[in-house]
């Protein structure tokens, strides 16, 4: 265990380092507290190429990429240039083909859109996602699955290319570039949608020793529960499984660590992911991303009270979402109205404006995932860390 721990928070490095236990990968964990740091710690090795680990080193963040392009659309919406209530078509007017017209940016960003997976016909595979203008045609020219706005279902790959053209088309500049030139840039951060080759050395592969159930196995899952798995949205669904099957090895490589994909190919470590979210909620060395009327407003429930789409609404609902943020596992971890973003294999970043912490979590060994749960390595440092903050000794 090596870093740093501020006075009063040495549980929360203890706790750290009893999770990590046994773990074969690495991991780094950032916390700050009312705009400061007060943890910054790494352990383990890079089991898999021998490169050091240590706080600056950089892994793919998978879909906590998703609440750091969350956190650019918010600072369009603050700026005017994006609305919460109009119509995607109003940006992007090939969007409003094939009966989604009426589809409206929070529809996107709650994963209301009806589009949580492209067409099952298109044949998109996980390699076809480091092409923006291929993804980006197949989600103009595509009718939704179900309704947009009467149900909701995670919307894995497509979201990124959804929040991430609305961006494109108010700014002129990718995901990337806005992130670059207006959030980590100015904020200091090592943190990219879009990899540049100079950073490249920095990265450490990713790796998994758990089986996830392959494509037909879930598809024979499905059956057994009596879901029709010829239906359209379930053989999309089942597409998108397959196709994160390949991005699963091509996010390991350089070509996929250079594109874009703002749904899950963020490349940083715990302390910038930290920062960005201690930036959010609060000032950091003089910089705020978000007033505080924007944070409130985008951590409002937007799914609470919808099911899945039929006929996968006789499955459970096991997150709930705000516009753009995950909010069911950032509140057991912290408290009530937190906000923030798993990642496939138990990359977490995340905030409780109310206590004035943020945190950022990053791991090379990618435990088994599933919806809803929560990855036994972060209960630990998070039980330490909200008794921390509960006691009455002021820091």
């Amino acid at each position: 265990m090596e870093g740093f721990v501020e006075r009063g928070f040495e549980v929360v490095r203890d706790a750290f380092a009893h999770a990590q236990e046994g773990d074969e990968g690495a991991a780094q964990l950032c916390v700050y507290h009312r705009g400061r740091v007060v943890a910054d710690l790494w352990t383990g090795q890079d089991s898999v190429s021998g490169k050091a680990w240590d706080a600056e080193s950089l892994s793919v963040l998978m879909s906590v990429s998703k609440g750091i392009t969350a956190t650019c659309v918010h600072m369009l919406v603050e700026r005017g240039q994006l609305e919460l209530s109009a119509p995607v078509e109003e940006y992007w007017p090939e969007f409003a083909v094939g009966g989604k017209a009426d589809i409206s940016v929070a529809d996107v960003l709650s994963h209301r859109a009806g589009l949580s997976s492209f067409d099952p016909d298109a044949g998109v595979g996980g390699w076809d996602l480091l092409d923006w203008s291929v993804c980006v045609a197949e989600l103009e020219s595509m009718s939704p699955l179900w309704k947009p706005g009467t149900a909701f279902y995670y919307h894995s790959l497509t979201w990124g290319y959804l929040a991430g053209e609305l961006v494109r088309r108010v700014t002129g500049k990718s995901v990337g570039e806005f992130l670059a030139a207006e959030v980590a840039g100015p904020l200091g951060l090592s943190l990219w949608i879009g990899l540049p080759e100079s950073q490249e050395h920095r990265v450490v592969p990713q790796f998994t020793r758990s089986r996830p159930a392959t494509t037909p196995e879930v598809a024979a899952q499905l059956a057994e529960m009596g879901i029709d798995v010829d239906t359209r949205l379930v053989r999309a669904t089942l597409a998108t499984l397959a196709a994160k099957e390949d991005a699963d090895e091509m996010l390991n490589t350089p070509q996929g660590h250079a594109a874009e994909i703002p749904s899950g190919n963020a490349i940083g470590n715990a302390r910038s992911l930290a920062r960005i979210y201690a930036a959010m909620i609060g000032e950091v060395d003089g910089i705020r991303l978000l007033a505080p009327a924007t944070v409130d407003r985008a951590r409002q429930p937007q799914t609470d009270g919808l099911s899945h789409p039929a006929p996968l609404d006789v499955m459970p609902v096991a997150n709930r979402f705000a516009y753009g943020y995950e909010i069911s596992r950032p509140a057991d971890l912290l408290g009530d109205g937190s906000f923030g973003q798993v990642g496939t294999g138990g990359r977490i970043s995340l905030a409780h404006p109310e206590s004035a912490v943020a945190v950022g979590y990053t791991c090379t060994n990618m435990l088994g995932d599933y919806a809803g749960a929560l990855d036994p390595r972060w209960l630990p440092w998070a039980t330490a860390l909200r008794e921390t903050l509960a006691r009455p000794t002021r820091f």
